[in-house]
């Protein structure tokens, strides 16, 4: 929900002349989604190269859906990813890819920053802002926080405003959020495909770990 205070927050900004903020398109949801789809049109990219970790080759593909400001999110990448990725893609069980579905313009520009961080962090970028997301995403003056986590990853600030005002990466990242609508019914995050499989919302170890040990 857009909350008058975040609605503030992002006009603020948005008169400072960050992409990000400036434009951020709505989405219309125009029936319930099925409980499975296409996997391999679920694993073509889209506007932008996929980010991924495992073996694309692997019996388990998981596509998550996530925003980087949903408190949800953030408590499955906090609690729940490391010890799956120790489990199941650090051996090869699983191929795991992350997409892109911002919520609002701050989720955008978090996204952003890790799409353009130096050397390639993507990861790194998106695990730090979550472990972090009280600091930058639900405060008065969010760019100041984002600024800050700009700076562990080796932005200048010419770097953090370039890619801010990066309207293709955002276009392209809007595109992406609007695939996930309306190919594959996102309605909020996170959204889990397992093997095509939905699941919808937080998932501990043991719940990830019961959907996916039935098919390997």
């Amino acid at each position: 929900m857009l909350t008058r205070r975040r609605f503030l927050t992002t006009t603020a900004v948005a008169a400072a002349g960050f992409a990000a903020f400036a434009s951020f398109p709505g989405l219309a949801f125009a029936q319930e989604p099925a409980a499975t789809v296409d996997e391999n049109e679920l694993m073509k990219p889209g506007a932008l190269p996929d980010m991924a970790l495992g073996d694309p080759n692997a019996k388990v593909k998981v596509v998550e859906y996530m925003s980087m400001t949903c408190s949800h999110c953030a408590d499955f990448h906090n609690k729940t990813f490391e010890e799956i990725k120790t489990k199941y893609i650090d051996t090869g069980k699983m191929y795991f890819v992350l997409r892109e579905f911002p919520l609002d313009p701050l989720a955008a520009a978090g996204f952003m920053l890790a799409r353009n961080a130096p050397g390639g962090k993507y990861f790194e970028v998106v695990s730090y802002l979550f472990k972090t997301q009280r600091e930058w995403a639900f405060v008065e003056d969010p760019l100041s926080g984002l600024r800050n986590v700009s700076k562990q990853f080796g932005y200048s600030p010419a770097t953090f405003e370039a890619t801010l005002t990066d309207q293709k990466l955002l276009d392209d990242l809007n595109a992406t959020r609007k695939r996930g609508a309306d190919e594959f019914g996102i309605t909020g995050t996170p959204t889990f495909f397992i093997n095509g499989q939905r699941e919808v919302g937080f998932m501990s170890v043991e719940e990830m770990s019961a959907k996916i040990d039935p098919l390997l």
